[in-house]
């Protein structure tokens, strides 16, 4: 190859279109990397995708650092299947709501079930939204503040944390991108230091404890709320969810793996002084991966001797969890291939150059982030909006001297808010699904927080760039806190009676 040009990004540009179009990242990853081996190899088309399994997606497969990702998440998916197939949730949901008599405390309690039950962002939607949406009809608050209360807990609170299905893709991501550059930066540090700058995330899960203290509700919810005050719910027109409950199962299968897991990370890390000295990757991972594997036994065996699910039966939701994991390992590898096609084009060494030209530094999060929420908005998918965005965004942010946690955090932020926007995305669906609520109704009653939301990141973004600090994350957060207090305050002003018989 030469000197790259402006046709090293076509592979981008047909990844975009055809993500875009068929509403599938998969379609869109493959397409792109194809055309990149075409652009490489010339047109022969018996000997094209030949090339581009042998050359492209095998070398990816048999790297050691992609392999122990893809191995870890299969454990992963493993022992969320389990979880959530225990019914161990619902009953300590169930314990939590012994202490709620009041609109306020059922609200705060469906919050900290969401936030307990982290270990999945589409298992908490199957979890919490069916063991509360009876309580939340009791006491008069809509289904859509329930939903809302779900999808503001299931993906805000699993991006945040490393050592999760979302954590370990993201980190093989950021990792793909060091290794190119040659950027002495681990995938571990690189997640953690960029997690205050999540804007977002944080302002999407503290959003909710503040709405519901000071009943600060607006827009669309306010309005729902006014009409459940009145005994009126809007139901989803099929109301028939249905998750694995047993009147055998206990809070402690929740409890006890989760202890387990903690006890074989300590076992194996701490020796090596982790936390607070750095342990290799590969070590990380198999204690990771030896974790999640004792943690799957140890519910296994608590549903057996509860009489929950026999050993074999557990064992294959075990197997079946691990399967389910194949889409995202599909996504990853078409991501890893994108990036290594990426780079013989030459496509990220021309995006700096570009940016170079007179790009100013300081704006590069706030763009990122702008890009990101776009492509998550049209395709439903945040997963496959960071595989498409971080081979950009990281190499551009370097090459200029951006501030690189930053660019990640407006990466992750950015797919989070379209995601959190978008009607066609899966835990739009799952939230509205888990609370009996219609797929509308949570999209337009949501959708004036999630602006709210996005704004405030969008200009934190913007200060985070010029001052490269974490501290505008407590500047994010007081905006918030302001903001939701004067929509509320107008929306009172206004309309101080939200709803009549007439609009009932």
């Amino acid at each position: 190859m030469g000197q790259p040009d402006i046709t090293s990004l076509i592979p981008i540009i047909i990844t975009l279109a055809l993500s875009l179009t068929t509403r599938n990242v998969v379609i869109g990853l493959f397409g792109g990397v194809f055309s990149g081996v075409v652009m490489l190899n010339g047109i022969a088309p018996l000997d094209t995708f030949g090339t581009l399994v042998k050359d492209y997606l095998v070398p990816q497969l048999t790297d050691s650092y992609n392999a122990g990702v893809i191995v870890l998440l299969v454990f992963i998916g493993g022992f969320v299947a389990l979880m959530e197939q225990s019914g161990g949730g619902q009953a300590f949901a169930a314990k939590v709501t012994h202490w709620v008599s009041s609109k306020c405390r059922a609200q705060l309690s469906s919050w900290f079930g969401g936030i307990f039950i982290f270990f999945s962002d589409l298992g908490t939607p199957l979890i919490v939204g069916p063991v509360f949406r009876p309580l939340f009809d009791k006491l008069k608050l809509s289904r859509q503040k329930l939903a809302f209360i779900i999808d503001s807990t299931s993906s805000p609170v699993a991006i945040l944390i490393p050592f999760i299905g979302w954590g370990v893709y993201i980190m093989g991501l950021l990792q793909k991108e060091f290794t190119s550059l040659g950027v002495a930066i681990t995938d571990w540090e690189a997640f953690v230091r960029a997690i205050p700058f999540q804007f977002y995330a944080f302002l999407a899960i503290f959003i909710v404890p503040l709405v519901a203290i000071k009943k600060l509700d607006f827009g669309p919810m306010a309005i729902a709320e006014a009409k459940a005050q009145q005994g009126i719910i809007t139901a989803a027109s099929t109301d028939s969810l249905k998750t694995f409950t047993h009147k055998n199962a206990k809070a402690s299968f929740v409890f006890a793996p989760l202890l387990v897991m903690a006890l074989v990370l300590v076992m194996m890390l701490a020796p090596l002084g982790f936390p607070f000295e750095k342990v290799s990757g590969s070590v990380f991972r198999a204690a990771l991966s030896s974790a999640y594997f004792f943690a799957a036994i140890t519910l296994i065996s608590l549903m057996a001797f509860y009489g929950v699910r026999k050993i074999n039966d557990g064992i294959s939701v075990y197997l079946k969890g691990m399967g389910n994991m194949m889409q995202v390992a599909i996504v990853l590898i078409l991501a890893w291939t994108l990036s290594s096609v990426g780079k013989e084009l030459g496509t990220a060494a021309y995006i700096a150059e570009q940016a170079q030209a007179g790009f100013p530094y300081w704006l590069v999060p706030a763009v990122a982030f702008l890009l990101s929420a776009i492509i998550s908005f049209a395709t439903g998918s945040s997963w496959g909006t960071f595989a498409i965005m971080m081979p950009l965004v990281i190499p551009t942010a370097i090459a200029i001297d951006a501030p690189l946690y930053a660019c990640i955090g407006a990466v992750l932020s950015g797919g989070l808010f379209g995601d959190h926007c978008s009607p066609i995305s899966e835990t739009t669906i799952l939230s509205s699904t888990g609370s009996g609520c219609d797929q509308f109704e949570h999209f337009r009653t949501q959708l004036p927080y999630a602006l709210l939301n996005g704004s405030i990141a969008l200009v934190s973004f913007i200060a985070a760039g010029l001052m490269q600090s974490p501290a505008v994350l407590a500047f994010a957060l007081v905006s918030q806190a302001c903001m939701v207090y004067l929509l509320a305050k107008w929306q009172r002003n206004a309309q101080p009676s939200p709803v009549s018989s007439t609009q009932a």
